[in-house]
């Protein structure tokens, strides 16, 4: 039997009142990622064969207290499939960044997925989207941090906690935004136990995704099974407007030392904003992001902890 064109779309449980919800509140929705094919562990094997090297994140936990707490890694000639297995017996992450720019059947995923969005919620038109795979080992964590962009998270395999915290400056100041934006930090953020109190714990299963109120604090924990998510990214000409308010904050905190200065993404203070923020850039001022020089292991399936670092 052909399928309809409803059962056909991916968001599979989408009501009118989302529309209302999404960007503003936390959403969590049903998906059919999994019924396409592109997420099966050999077609993610194949994927991540094809990935170009500078996009393939590949980072472990380290138990010697002389070395970083995060080491980075690389494939080493493993296959994909091989790769997977190694991270469901290690203590793993692997990123697959940007699949929309090397791959045309995730870039038509990904736009189905955002096509589908813009046409249930007249008005929300987006750009610069993005689509990645993560796949990490049992129990892995993603610690507090924040996002700069539109987030949503997929789950495809394994089960995860997602903690979502208040978004007030209790759990994340204007100014741990203004340094993640500037790039003089990571997306991590400070963070105390006490926050847990507060959290909103979300289990994420196989066919559900969930999506968030932008610059929201959270982290992950995944249960004690391998994990395969999908991650999409989007901006719309509010989460530019937002960025450019809070860049131009920093950059004024920065030079001119005004503090407090207001954090509203719609005005006409905006425009001044955001061309500080370009200059700031143009300037060379803004910190570079993080190249990787060293690789400190490489992915092993054979080995007890699915890896051999070197020496």
């Amino acid at each position: 039997m052909t399928a309809t064109a409803e059962e056909r779309e991916i968001i599979a449980d989408w009501q009118p009142r989302h529309a209302a919800l999404f960007g503003h509140e936390r959403l969590k929705l049903n998906h059919r990622l999994r019924e396409t094919g592109l997420f099966s562990r050999s077609a993610l094997g194949r994927l991540i064969e094809q990935c170009p090297p500078e996009e393939l994140g590949l980072e472990s936990m380290c138990h010697e207290t002389d070395k970083p707490d995060r080491i980075q890694g690389e494939l080493g000639g493993s296959s994909g499939e091989d790769a997977i297995r190694a991270i469901e017996k290690g203590r793993m992450w692997m990123n697959v960044r940007r699949i929309m720019d090397w791959s045309p059947e995730y870039r038509a995923l990904l736009d189905q997925v955002f096509d589908e969005f813009e046409r249930r919620m007249p008005g929300f038109s987006t750009f610069k989207r993005n689509i990645g795979v993560l796949i990490s080992s049992p129990n892995a964590k993603v610690y507090y941090h924040a996002d700069i962009q539109g987030q949503s998270l997929w789950q495809i395999e394994g089960q995860k906690s997602v903690f979502l915290y208040p978004r007030s400056s209790v759990f994340m100041d204007d100014r741990n935004i203004e340094k993640i934006l500037l790039r003089e930090t990571d997306e991590d953020l400070p963070y105390e136990l006490w926050y847990d109190d507060y959290a909103d714990e979300i289990v994420l299963k196989p066919g559900e995704m969930i999506t968030w109120p932008l610059y929201a604090p959270h982290r992950v924990q995944n249960h004690d099974c391998l994990n395969i998510s999908v991650t999409m990214e989007h901006w719309t000409r509010e989460i530019r407007n937002a960025y450019a308010v809070h860049y131009g904050n920093g950059v004024m905190r920065r030079t001119l030392g005004i503090k407090n200065a207001s954090t509203r993404d719609r005005g006409l203070h905006v425009y001044p904003k955001a061309a500080s923020a370009l200059l700031w850039k143009r300037l060379g001022r803004q910190t570079s992001g993080d190249v990787v020089k060293q690789r400190h292991f490489r992915i092993d399936a054979d080995a007890p902890e699915g890896l051999v670092t070197y020496a």
